[in-house]
C-alpha cells in the first residue's frame, strides 16, 4: 500500500476516535439549558470528524481520480532521507516542550524561548532581530489575550507567585 493510503488509514482512525468522543462523550456534562440549543460545543468537532473521515476514505479507497505524474516541487516519499527530517523532528519536540512548560515557566518565558529556539532550528542567526521579534511578539500576544480578551495567562514562572 502506498504511503498516502497508510497516512489516510491513520487519519481515518484518528477521525473515528475524535468522532466517537464528539458524538458520545462531549455532551454528557452539558447544562440542561444548553441541551435545547441548536448548536452545541460539540457541533464543530462532529463536523470535523465526519469531513475528515470522508476525506480519508476517499484517499483510502482510491476515489480521488487519476494519478498525475509528480512535479518538480512535489514530495517524493521514496526519497524522505533527502528532506530535513531532523529539523522537523526538533521542531515537533520543541512544540511538545513548549506545551509542557507553558504553565510552570509562564507564558512570557516559554513563548519567548520557543520563538527564539524555533528560529535557531530553522537557521536564523541574526540574534538581535531574532530576540527583538520574539520579545515584541510575545508581549503583544500576552497583552491582547490578557488585557483585551480578559483571559488569564500566567505571565511569569510559578515560583514567582504570579
Amino acid at each position: 500500500m502506498a504511503l498516502d493510503r497508510w497516512i489516510a488509514l491513520v487519519l481515518l482512525g484518528v477521525c473515528l476516535i475524535y468522532g466517537y468522543t464528539a458524538w458520545f462523550t462531549m455532551d454528557a456534562d452539558l447544562a440542561p439549558f444548553m441541551r435545547r440549543n441548536p448548536i452545541w460545543p460539540s457541533t464543530f468537532p462532529k463536523v470535523l470528524s465526519v469531513l475528515g473521515a470522508v476525506a480519508a476514505l476517499v484517499i483510502l479507497l482510491g476515489l480521488e481520480g487519476p494519478q498525475k505524474p509528480p512535479k518538480a516541487g512535489d514530495i517524493d516519499y521514496r526519497r524522505l532521507g533527502d528532506y530535513k527530517i531532523g529539523q522537523a523532528a526538533l521542531l515537533l519536540g520543541l512544540m511538545v516542550g513548549y506545551a509542557l512548560l507553558l504553565r510552570p515557566a509562564g507564558f512570557l518565558v516559554s513563548t519567548t524561548s520557543f520563538l527564539i529556539l524555533g528560529s535557531v532550528i530553522l537557521g536564523e542567526r541574526n540574534w538581535p532581530v531574532m530576540i527583538g521579534v520574539a520579545v515584541v511578539a510575545t508581549g503583544a500576544i500576552w497583552y491582547l489575550v490578557q488585557e483585551v480578551l480578559g483571559i488569564f495567562l500566567r505571565p511569569l514562572p510559578m515560583f514567582m507567585g504570579v
